[in-house]
């Protein structure tokens, strides 16, 4: 982890993880994932430089504050935020439609595994304002992603606290874990829509 990062959240806690992870998840580059601030903070709880449940509200509050703002933009701008191609949009537009249309095809499932992804979670909730997904469906989806994905990566690095020094040691390896994850679920959902045009075919034979 960087210095720098490592020496606000030590000194401003959970104000600073909440800092972090709002912008982040709001599309501010950042090199550290937003999993491994999670496993860090849960590692600074288990020492008590942090509190527990506190730390946890915060970042569920952080992702579910950044996700609102990204669909609600995009709910009502989209279209022109899109014409303009900012730049804040690492990802080309087409790349952007091309999620939009699995989403349209493999329906409310593809936004909770997306939401759990990392490196893509914030472009679901752009994606989900663009196709105009109802408010209420889409609060609660990101109400139970945002608690499950904080929930699971605090208390993670507090169960890892003991071998913390192992972990940083094997720091490099976190990110390659990151984009392996990534991998996976991009497979799944090209093997499920391959599964269910083949379906659809022989259905039609």
């Amino acid at each position: 982890m960087s210095g720098d990062l490592a020496y606000y959240i030590s000194n401003y806690g959970c104000l600073a993880v909440f800092l972090f992870i709002f912008l982040q998840e709001v599309g501010m580059p950042n090199p550290i994932p937003n999993e491994f601030l999670l496993l860090f903070s849960g590692y600074l709880a288990s020492s008590g430089m942090l509190y527990f449940p506190l730390v946890l509200i915060l970042c569920i509050s952080a992702d579910i504050l950044a996700a609102s703002i990204l669909y609600i933009s995009f709910y009502y701008f989209g279209a022109y935020i899109l014409s303009k191609k900012p730049r804040w949009i690492p990802i080309p537009s087409d790349a952007i439609e091309k999620q939009s249309q699995r989403v349209q095809q493999q329906g409310i499932s593809s936004i909770v595994i997306g939401r759990l992804s990392p490196f893509i979670r914030g472009y679901v909730a752009v994606i989900s304002g663009i196709l105009r997904v109802h408010p209420r469906k889409y609060g609660f989806i990101v109400l139970a992603t945002s608690s499950i994905w904080a929930s699971f990566y605090l208390t993670l690095g507090y169960f890892l606290a003991p071998y913390w020094n192992c972990v940083m040691s094997h720091i490099g390896m976190f990110k390659y874990i990151m984009i392996g994850l990534l991998i996976a679920v991009l497979i799944f959902f090209a093997l499920k829509s391959l599964r269910k045009n083949f379906t659809k075919k022989r259905n039609n034979v």
